[in-house]
């Protein structure tokens, strides 16, 4: 199947380098926080909790603090680092530091990506997801490291 417009930019965007993201796991009432993206690969929506690149200069606490800001209207502390995931599916590459997040404030929203045009936004749902549902995602559509984890518990302690 050709790909998109959005596709090809977003692979032109952040692709063929490595990409450093700082993503953000929000927990409440046994739900985790994710973001629903329309794919750069293949045809399915990828959900991961919110997060995106660093810019240079940026400390990774201060750049999930503005995605999170960006993505999902909402203002977060950033507590520990919990994880780090490595993802490579050519032409992607990142290398992704997970921490613990906590709301402080904010309405939740459908946020969007700035760097991308409003028509070709990767950002089409935003859900807080139980580890069950999860679970029951295909692994093209979801984190390779939510199969690693049985309870929220083992990803926060």
């Amino acid at each position: 199947m050709p790909q998109s417009e959005a596709q090809i930019n977003a692979q032109h965007l952040y692709g063929n380098r490595i990409r450093v993201r700082a993503c953000g796991i929000c927990i409440e009432n046994d739900r985790v926080l994710m973001i629903g993206h329309r794919a750069i690969l293949g045809e399915n929506t990828f959900w991961s909790p919110p997060g995106g690149g660093l810019e240079i200069g940026e400390m990774a606490e201060d750049a999930l603090r503005r995605e999170f800001l960006e993505e999902t209207g909402l203002k977060i502390s950033v507590g520990k680092l919990l994880l780090m995931n490595e993802f490579v599916n050519l032409p992607l590459h990142g290398i992704e530091l997970f921490f613990l997040v906590k709301r402080v404030k904010g309405e939740l929203i459908l946020g969007h990506d700035p760097e991308m045009e409003m028509s070709q936004q990767l950002i089409q749902k935003i859900e807080w997801l139980s580890l069950d549902k999860i679970k029951s995602l295909n692994l093209s559509e979801k984190h390779s490291f939510w199969q690693k984890y049985k309870s929220f518990d083992e990803i926060i302690t």
